[in-house]
């Protein structure tokens, strides 16, 4: 506020609005399956194809996850997030380095689990950045005067040489460039190091060479130099400490892993495998070979043993520890955790994994015979991994019943369920056992679409049998209505939509067909001829009429979200007439932008929706008790057919409960 100094009329404008409701996205769906790599039970937003192939990897027989993302993203959605799953037996492939003594020092291990690290190769090559000689006449076992203190820091480990005699390693506490000295023990204990050690084993009568030491890992995939960590230093306190700037993905305690995604997204990681607490005379010097090239080894993707409940995992009690929430946040419970998904699909509990044939190397190029050519390491055969079990319709329906459930508890998100292959195919049942998997369900929360689409499959060797796979419509729905949300918004029906990437289905449907579908809320992919393939239904699995519809729940799903977000500012206000008016006027703002967007039904902005916040619906005995009620009423289908959504405010919190057909019931505020 401006000092008022000055006698006289002062303006000031103040703004007595309440802030407004705005639009929530919904086009972000949310994937849990098998990847290639990656980490492993947490959930990663991924915002193209290419930054999902740079995490997870790309297209595996072991899985139909990269091919639901990749129509996602083919079909117009712009932003995912992505959960891998693995069984506990999940680990990265690694290899061991020793120190001079003869013991392990570090582990160099993949940045994730899975066969994929076998295809690593290191090199790791000593690293002398600065050299500098001492001088005999300043020198002492406490400090070493030295010609220059450039390229010297504190934490620095050095290896001090001389004629006849073994080096000596030390860490340098402290680089004095005014007096020229490099302290190496401080004389006070009550400021000594953990590393301090005074300089012994050699003549300080004579100079000595001292030059600081460090590591340089050179990482190559599939014989391809694919990244260098330069400068790597093996003492804990220093700022280029390998552990500390690799540190592991995973840990394992009492045989229970941890899991969860590193910064920085790199390949590599290093695991320290000797005692941090060892003194400075402990702190020896990698074994390491510049022109060896080190294979990474024993990677496992963990999927032969991949059970249901790697993909639901556990829901959390208050009492849980750390480690026993990080043992139950698998699969679609890492996902619970992202507020923004507003779909969910899990292509591959439906998955029919395939053995893909490894392809020929491609023949070596021709080399310029005037030119040396480079050093360049041959690529390994790439190591086959285990495959996931084929999963009954038990075990399929489990899970689409977990999402089902995730979703009605969450209320903000769609279960995308597909039928299981052997109901999505033609054979002499016809659409019956499509039929028999869609009365399974009854939710307003979830939408099966029928039956699977046949794409280009990028594994299909050139002249093998079939170049195209067969995979659930999921990620295809999932881009269809995110492409809808974004260009018209999220009450338009995502129906009647020609699918990209997509070569056929795997069963013809015809007008006869679909029409017994589309009453039963089966989601028909059918060929039209002259149109492409198609999605000709938008419907829920909901037997109630007012829910039939997949855009209706959707929208009001938006608009509860959006409301109870852009309401958060009301906690703690006066309940009395100037909050309700506010209330009134954003609310009524809201849903009239709604209106104009066509998201409402109605020809007047009284048939589409309708609030109300006054003394009728608050009286003085429910604000005695805390609680402020608003009534809101839309039509999001037809004209006065309403849905009404109750917003209270109880223990200064707002809740938002539906109301089907009136307002004469009392929401559970």
């Amino acid at each position: 506020m401006s000092d008022y100094l000055t006698p006289g009329v002062i303006y000031e404008r103040v703004d007595a609005t309440a802030p407004a409701v705005t639009v929530i996205r919904t086009d972000v769906t949310g994937f849990v399956g098998i990847a290639e790599r990656g980490p492993v039970d947490q959930a990663v937003p991924v915002d193209s194809w290419r930054q999902f192939q740079t995490t997870f990897g790309s297209f595996i027989g072991a899985a139909f996850l990269a091919y639901a993302v990749r129509a996602f993203f083919e079909n117009g959605g712009r932003r995912c997030w992505v959960v891998r799953v693995a069984s506990p037996w999940a680990a990265p492939a690694g290899v061991a380095l020793l120190d001079d003594s003869g013991l392990p020092a570090w582990r160099l291990e993949a940045s994730s689990p899975g066969v994929w690290g076998d295809a690593l190769d290191v090199n790791v090559r000593e690293v002398r950045r600065a050299q500098t000689v001492s001088d005999p006449t300043r020198s002492a076992p406490e400090a070493l005067g030295v010609a220059s203190v450039s390229g010297f820091a504190a934490d620095t480990l050095v290896r001090l040489s001389q004629d006849g005699t073994a080096p000596v390693l030390r860490v340098v506490r402290a680089a004095d460039a005014v007096a020229g000295v490099l302290v190496f023990w401080d004389a006070d204990p009550r400021r000594r190091g953990p590393y301090d050690a005074p300089v012994a084993g050699v003549d300080l009568g004579r100079p000595l060479l001292v030059e600081s030491l460090a590591y340089q890992v050179l990482l190559r995939e599939a014989g391809r130099l694919v990244r260098v960590y330069d400068d790597l230093s093996t003492v804990p306190d220093h700022p280029r400490y390998g552990p500390a700037l690799l540190p592991v993905d995973a840990a394992e305690d009492d045989e229970v892993r941890l899991r969860g995604a590193r910064p920085g997204g790199e390949e590599l990681a290093i695991r320290e495998l000797r005692d941090l607490d060892a003194p400075a005379s402990a702190r020896r010097a990698l074994v390491v070979d510049a022109a060896a090239v080190v294979p990474l080894a024993g990677g496992a993707d963990g999927l032969a043993r991949l059970a249901v409940y790697d993909f639901v995992g556990e829901a959390f009690a208050p009492e849980d520890s750390d480690q026993l929430r990080a043992e139950k946040r698998r699969g679609l419970r890492a996902l619970e955790e992202v507020d923004e998904v507003a779909l969910v699909a899990v292509p591959d509990i439906l998955v029919q994994p395939e053995v893909v044939p490894a392809l020929a190397p491609p023949p070596p190029c021709p080399t310029d015979p005037c030119r040396p050519a480079p050093p360049r390491v041959a690529p390994r055969a790439p190591v086959a991994g285990d495959l996931p079990p084929t999963f009954s319709d038990n075990d399929v329906f489990q899970v689409q019943q977990a999402m089902i459930e995730q979703c009605e508890r969450l209320r903000d998100r769609v279960a995308l369920l597909d039928p299981p292959l052997s109901a999505a195919r033609a054979d002499g049942l016809g659409m019956g056992a499509a039929r028999a998997w869609r009365a399974r369900f009854d939710s307003k929360f979830a939408a099966l679409a029928y039956p699977w689409l046949r794409v280009s499959d990028p594994l299909a060797a050139p002249g093998a049998a079939s170049l195209v796979r067969d995979v659930p419509a999921a990620g295809h729905l999932a881009g269809v209505c995110a492409a809808s949300d974004l260009s018209i918004g999220v009450h338009r029906a995502p129906a009647n939509v020609a699918l990209a990437w997509v070569q056929d289905t795997t069963v013809a449907l015809d007008d006869a067909s679909r029409g017994v579908l589309n009453p039963l809320g089966i989601n028909a992919m059918a060929a039209i001829t002259g149109r492409g393939i198609r999605i000709m239904g938008a419907r829920t699995v909901s037997s109630d009429p007012d829910w039939i519809f997949l855009n209706v729940r959707r929208l009001l799903i938006m608009i509860e979200k959006a409301i109870g977000v852009s309401l958060a500012w009301a906690a703690f206000e006066p309940n009395d007439l100037a909050t309700r008016t506010k209330l009134h006027l954003v609310l009524t703002t809201f849903l009239l932008s709604l209106w104009q967007r066509g998201a409402l039904a109605g020809a007047s902005p009284d048939e589409a929706f309708f609030v109300k916040c006054d003394d009728e619906n608050n009286p003085p005995s429910l604000r005695d008790l805390g609680q402020l009620h608003v009534d809101i009423g839309v039509a999001p289908s037809k004209p006065y057919e309403f849905v009404v959504l109750r917003v209270g405010r109880v223990d200064n919190e707002f809740e938002t409960t539906e109301v089907t057909g009136g307002i004469s019931g009392r929401g559970n505020n």
